[in-house]
């Protein structure tokens, strides 16, 4: 088939990993798909025939995750696209949650990812063609109380995916940054971890925060198999871009944040260049 390619996948157990995973196939490319354990590694295999391999792989043991890269490419030949999925969200009030807690989410969220990409980058580089998307999110644009950590690790993904991207352009490299708004996946589900509760002072802004991501879980706006579309849709770009927001609702929620941005530089201007030499 014209054009096919070979996908390298973390995190296809479920949500936009298996989505990818699946459309990927459906379209006629082979994907290197990989999860955390045995079942996961059997239930992928049964669902998905055809051109479909598993591996597995925890992304926060570094040390694992460049031989697996090499054992790929000499096993199933050149990987064309690495798409970074693997991740969680963590829930909780930045007092109330504790260092341990930010180290996993960021261990998870951004280190996984920057071992995933200096695994394959060599591969790619030899060949001068590749093409790196790092899935983050809205949260990597705007924020919101109570996902300090959540949304420090996609800021910091959005950075990483920014310069990186410049770093490789010339060698034949794309790098994208895919922000995802709100999907019916588990990440407000199963996939996140909640700090638990312990001053009362902020019960009345965040108590119903929680509640309303709890209710709201399963009834999001944004369809999976649409996001894999679009993201099949990316990789067949000629000249994808840096960065790629999807859903409508994180169109709005960044617009809006673009827009109070430019107008508190404006509000601000005198006092900011009020620091230079002159």
């Amino acid at each position: 088939m014209k054009n096919t390619r070979t996908f390298f996948i973390t995190g296809v157990s479920s949500g936009f990993g298996r989505a990818i995973a699946s459309a990927a196939l459906q379209a006629g490319h082979r994907v290197v798909g990989t999860v955390r354990n045995e079942q996961a590694a059997a239930e992928f295999q049964t669902q998905f025939q055809g051109d479909a391999h598993v591996k597995l792989l925890d992304v926060t043991q570094f040390d694992a995750v460049a031989p697996l890269a090499a054992a790929v490419e000499a096993e199933l030949g050149p990987v064309d696209v690495v798409i970074n999925n693997a991740g969680y969200g963590h829930e909780g009030i930045l007092e109330e949650s504790s260092l341990d807690e930010m180290r996993r989410q960021f261990d998870v969220n951004v280190f996984g990812a920057i071992a995933v990409m200096k695994a394959f980058l060599p591969f790619m580089r030899q060949r001068r063609r590749g093409h790196i998307v790092n899935i983050t999110s809205m949260g990597g644009y705007i924020t919101m109380p109570g996902i300090s950590y959540y949304c420090g690790s996609k800021f910091a993904l959005e950075g990483i995916s920014e310069t990186l991207a410049k770093e490789v352009k010339s060698l034949g490299i794309a790098v994208t940054a895919v922000a995802p708004g709100s999907f019916r996946t588990d990440w407000a589900g199963r996939s996140m971890v909640r700090s638990a509760r312990s001053i009362s002072d902020y019960d009345s802004l965040f108590d119903p925060i929680r509640q309303s991501r709890i209710d709201k879980s399963g009834k999001q706006l944004g369809d999976p198999h649409k996001a894999a579309a679009a993201i099949l849709a990316l990789v067949d770009m000629q000249d994808p871009p840096e960065h790629l927001l999807i859903g409508s609702d994180a169109l709005g929620l960044v617009r809006a944040k673009t827009e109070a941005m430019l107008a508190s530089l404006a509000r601000h201007e005198a006092l900011t260049r009020s620091t230079d030499i002159v």
